[in-house]
């Protein structure tokens, strides 16, 4: 897949994200945010997960598990902070997570900033 193959949805996601941060703005915990996003999501008639569990595995042993905080359209994790501003390792843990779910887009949505902060994360499969 090229990277614009899911624009649209994660236009509709961004959207979504712009309408919360301008209706809380900035300073609550992400658990909020993240409530708020659901919300948002189901009105707009997008299929959302909270909360997915995902297994992790080394060696082909299962070792712990993460949960993710929403899993759109089974296509786009969406990661949600509020933190003063994202650093590399916010990055490279969204790449973790999409190499583990075998998905290739992500987006990272930071709320405590002015304007609302958001990053796409693409992980390119391995041949």
């Amino acid at each position: 897949m090229n990277k614009l193959a899911h624009e649209e949805l994660t236009g509709r996601i961004i959207a979504c994200a712009i309408e919360v941060h301008k209706a809380l703005g900035p300073g609550f915990l992400e658990s909020i945010y993240e409530a708020a996003m659901l919300v948002e999501l189901k009105r707009v008639g997008l299929k959302v997960e909270s909360q997915k569990s995902l297994p992790i595995f080394y060696r082909e042993t299962l070792v712990g598990e993460h949960r993710l905080d929403l899993l759109v359209e089974d296509k786009i994790i969406v990661e949600l902070k509020a933190i003063s501003e994202l650093e590399d390792i916010h990055f490279a843990i969204v790449r973790s997570y999409l190499k583990a779910v075998a998905l290739e887009h992500g987006l990272l949505l930071n709320f405590a900033t002015m304007p609302l902060t958001v990053k796409r994360v693409i992980c390119q499969p391995h041949s």
